[in-house]
């Protein structure tokens, strides 16, 4: 990783062959905060040289975001479905402008850090990426919750972008 400013970029496009791509994988988990499009953008630059973008929202609880869009849906399961694909699509249409190809999304329920971690290892990807602090209450001083717990628990490598 090369610090510039204040993003990281992270330095996956460095080959042993021409056209090789060290990181074949990424696995970008967002929640639509600001803090995941910089990881968004950072995952997009990052996989300029090939392979396999894999982005994931995971709801676990209804946020003020989420009641919002209850009250213009009808349901909260209709609010947290139309919530999480147009986080989806946001995502995907960075990466597609970016010109990433293949894109894989994905939205899911439960304990966001418990997700991330067995999606990564069911799909053995190379890098999770996230931004710092999400769209919850509850947060760390430094990195929020989540991200904690996934540098504590992954088995890969996990990028947290500021």
């Amino acid at each position: 990783m090369t610090r510039q400013r204040s993003c990281f970029i992270l330095g996956v496009v460095a080959a042993r062959r021409p056209g090789e791509v060290l990181m074949r994988h990424i696995l970008l988990a967002t929640d639509g905060s600001e803090s995941a499009a910089r990881a968004t953008k950072v995952t997009v630059m990052a996989l300029a040289g090939g392979g396999k973008l894999s982005i994931l929202t995971v709801e676990g609880h209804a946020t003020e975001d989420v009641k919002q869009f209850a009250r213009a849906e009808g349901s909260v399961g209709d609010a947290i479905e139309g919530l999480a694909n147009q986080i989806l699509h946001q995502a995907r249409e960075s990466a597609h402008k970016a010109g990433v190809g293949d894109v894989e999304v994905q939205s899911a329920w439960g304990d966001t850090a418990e997700v991330i971690i067995d999606k990564a290892r069911r799909d053995k990807v190379d890098v999770i990426v996230v931004g710092r602090r999400g769209r919850g209450r509850l947060t760390g001083l430094l990195l929020g919750s989540v991200s904690q717990k996934l540098v504590s628990l992954a088995s890969c490598a996990v990028v947290v972008v500021p």
